[in-house]
């Protein structure tokens, strides 16, 4: 059962879906559409089941028509109600406006969000650019994506080629107080076209990796997008993202028995680690995975305890290796 505050967000994402779709869809695909915009699985069957409960609920209060071919209809609910001049007038129910006779007779032209509007009649602009509006796939009009999976040989050019569109701006996500590149990135597209069809390529590898892209629209009070085009990184000719092969280590604390280890594969296991750094008699104590704070996403990083300062010192060793196809990042933490 969803909430209130829940079928609200149904509702409008619905809506918006079909009123792109020229008010009809088939139901797979407004379901794949409406999860993806409200950042659930498509192959998750407690959201298909969500979606299931909630259409139904829809055709039953008639705010949507399923056809026995399974395509979907949006429903705009009118009623009659006389007006004072002993004509009829018609209420549209979801925004309460009142249209006469004489205005229904004038002719319909189209406004700029693909409504009607009778001749005449005043037509009112949002002020939005009309690549910014609402598309098919994606609804609420974001065009901000997160980008996760990256890896850390990744740069502006390379990004910019593998994302369908065109990207203005990038921020690499990375480590307030090393610097470090997690492995993930916000990006800003051009129009919310573009953003759609990056969020559907979702899956797709760059260099060897499948990506994961979703929807990130930015909160209230974030400065977004970013004053630069490429924000963070570490390399001011290539805008690189993070690095590949060996990286130099920073000093080491006294008696330090903890690693961190970045441009981890994210199909590695805490057993897969601990049989990389027990080959060299380096038996982790704990590991512990680091994740995004907003998306619960993997950062592709986390650090390693061991047991004492000499296990520490033949897992450092281990720095630049490569662990699933990929050179490891090992650097002293305290």
């Amino acid at each position: 059962m969803t909430n209130e505050g829940d079928a609200s967000a149904w509702k409008k994402s619905i809506k918006s879906i079909l009123k792109a779709s020229s008010g009809s869809m088939q139901i797979k695909e407004l379901r794949k559409q409406v999860l993806l915009s409200l950042q659930m699985s498509d192959k998750d069957k407690a959201s298909k089941k969500q979606f299931k409960a909630v259409m139904k609920t829809f055709e039953q209060n008639e705010l949507v028509k399923i056809g026995g071919d399974g395509k979907v209809e949006y429903v705009k609910k009118r009623k009659r109600k006389v007006s004072a001049d002993g004509g009829d007038d018609d209420i549209d129910v979801e925004s309460n406006r009142k249209t006469s006779k004489t205005e229904r007779s004038k002719p319909q032209v189209p406004t700029e969000d693909g409504t009607e509007a009778a001749a005449g009649a005043e037509t009112v602009k949002t002020g939005n650019p009309a690549d910014k509006k609402p598309c098919t796939g994606n609804p609420q009009a974001v065009t901000r994506l997160f980008i996760g999976n990256l890896p850390f040989a990744v740069d502006e050019s390379s990004l910019g080629s593998f994302l369908p569109g065109t990207v203005t701006h990038i921020k690499w996500i990375t480590d307030k107080e090393t610097g470090r590149f997690y492995g993930s990135a916000f990006v800003e597209m051009e129009t919310t076209k573009n953003a759609a069809d990056a969020v559907a390529a979702a899956g797709s590898e760059l260099m060897g990796r499948p990506i994961k892209i979703n929807f990130a629209p930015a909160r209230e009070g974030d400065a977004w997008p970013p004053p630069k085009a490429v924000v963070s990184g570490n390399s001011a000719t290539t805008r690189q993202a993070g690095g590949s092969g060996k990286s130099a280590m920073s000093p080491k604390p006294d008696d330090c028995v903890k690693l961190f280890v970045g441009n981890i594969s994210f199909d590695l296991d805490d057993e897969q680690l601990r049989n990389f750094f027990q080959a060299v008699d380096a038996e982790p104590k704990a590991i512990r995975w680091l994740h995004h704070k907003d998306t619960g996403d993997f950062k592709g990083c986390g650090y390693v305890e061991f047991w004492d300062t000499q296990s520490c010192d033949k897992a450092a060793a281990l720095n630049g290796k490569h662990l699933l196809g990929r050179p490891i990042r090992i650097d002293w933490s305290d």
